[in-house]
């Protein structure tokens, strides 16, 4: 069972390094790519500015050289430019947001700002009026610029909905499998349930005082209680049950004279009445598995006390015992289905007893404590109405 456990827990870390892997490859390379883009729009300024001053400084340009010196400026649509003087003064503006156009102090601001991002191309001429070309990222480069970023983002949801997706429809597909199995187990002890109980009216027609007949009795009812348990595994079960104490009590009592004597089995309750609605023969069934995986750790021999008390708006149930307790690992694993420490477990006591409390009771149940040779403590935390 551990081992399996273990390749699943490697086969989610490979899962994981995949995504991170998909994520930041697409992050990198549309960094790149935008890297890509933003030097060619420096390289279009560079040619832009060269045919601005071409056509300055030449006086009598043919008509061809004026022709692509036009083609040149007017290609420009999507680079946003601003064009001063060494006062400061605005000389031209290219591909500027309406609001500003009109507004000349706030285009020389605007230029500042853009001087902060790309440095400004200073244009030389020999007359000495030099002018200064300031340029920005086109509004089209500056929305991409947080593209990579979201990529990863949603690549990253795709994938976690996607795991989330697959494990609930595991999670589901495993829960019918076992309220079928659970189910079936029922039916297959209801027979000899029933012909057992027929010997037993037998029985008690000879001796019906004896204290085995007794005994028997008791047996037959608790095979009857666990296969009425089984038959609730995967049905909504009516919590008509209001009496805590006393269903912890008839647990108390029909399982202290069947664990071994040399267990110092106790019960702690309070002795007023706590009145929570349950189901008492589920109840029954996470307290017996917790008392009986107790005497399994202790060997048949120790101290298991098990306590029953309120807390704020919470029924506590606590089962502790001095057994050999449990490793971290075990611990994080001790509610998973399937995982067991015992050689011929099933792994299947602990899962079933977390699902009972936590989806039909409305509560939890945990490992409060444990340490390796000095046993643990389980709790079972109840909501009150």
């Amino acid at each position: 069972m551990k081992k399996r456990s273990i390749l699943s827990r490697l086969n989610n870390w490979f899962i994981f390094m995949l995504m991170t892997v998909v994520v930041i490859a697409l992050v990198a390379s549309s960094a790149i790519l935008l890297n890509y883009l933003r030097k060619e729009e420096v390289k279009r300024i560079d040619i832009f500015v060269s045919a601005i001053k071409f056509q300055q400084e030449v006086t009598t340009p043919s008509l061809e050289v004026q022709s692509l010196v036009l083609q040149i400026y007017s290609s420009n649509t999507t680079i946003p430019v601003i064009i001063l003087d060494k006062n400061d003064q605005l000389i031209e503006v290219k591909n500027l947001p309406q609001e500003v156009q009109d507004h000349p102090e706030e285009i020389v601001q605007l230029a500042k700002k853009m001087a902060k991002k790309y440095p400004p191309i200073e244009l030389e001429f020999s007359n000495g009026n030099n002018q200064f070309v300031y340029y920005d990222n086109s509004k089209v480069l500056n929305n991409l610029q947080y593209s990579p970023f979201l990529l990863g983002l949603f690549v990253l949801a795709y994938f976690l909905f996607s795991f989330w997706f697959l494990r609930t429809v595991k999670k589901t597909d495993e829960g019918y499998l076992w309220a079928g199995l659970a189910k079936e187990t029922a039916h297959q002890i209801g027979t000899p349930l029933s012909s057992m109980m027929g010997w037993m009216e037998i029985m008690k027609l000879e001796n019906p005082e004896s204290d085995g007949v007794i005994e028997i009795e008791k047996d037959i009812e608790r095979l009857r209680t666990i296969s009425e348990r089984f038959s609730k595994i995967g049905s909504v079960p009516e919590l008509n049950d209001m009496d805590f104490n006393q269903t912890i009590q008839e647990n108390y009592d029909y399982l202290k004279t069947r664990i071994s004597k040399q267990v110092d089995f106790s019960l702690t309750m309070p002795n007023y009445i706590i009145s929570v609605p349950h189901n008492r023969i589920l109840i029954s069934w996470v307290i017996e598995n917790l008392v009986k995986n107790a005497v399994d750790a202790m060997k048949g021999k120790g101290t298991l006390q098990m306590s029953v008390f309120e807390r704020n708006k919470n029924i506590l149930v606590e089962v502790k015992d001095n057994g050999s307790g449990m490793t971290k690992f075990q611990a994080q694993n001790a509610f998973k289905p399937g995982y067991s420490t015992k050689k011929r477990g099933w792994g299947l006591g602990l899962s079933l007893a977390k699902r009972v409390v936590q989806e039909y009771h409305n509560g939890d149940i945990r490992i409060s404590q444990t340490d390796i040779g000095k046993g643990t403590t389980f709790r079972i935390f109840i909501r009150k109405v």
